[in-house]
């Protein structure tokens, strides 16, 4: 069953019963979307972070372990 029959005995439930019919998919669709990207910018924001230094040392060993070694060239981003 996909979102749209279930929209549809959804209704026919609301409608034999007297209740509000439920809202159609999609309607709040962009407001789910806004929600989640305000809470990842408020996340971003409570969340600790960790010290520059330490995470640079970490990118750059860990660089160099995927890579082979400090000798070998950087793939272009």
């Amino acid at each position: 069953m996909n979102a749209t029959h279930q929209y549809m005995l959804d209704s026919y439930r609301a409608s034999r019963h007297g209740d509000q019919a439920p809202p159609q998919p999609g309607v709040h669709d962009w407001q789910v979307v806004r929600e989640i990207r305000d809470y990842c910018r408020f996340q971003a924001v409570v969340t600790p972070r960790r010290s520059r230094s330490r995470s640079r040392v970490r990118e750059t060993l860990s660089r160099w372990l995927h890579r082979g070694g400090p000798g070998r060239s950087a793939d272009c981003h």
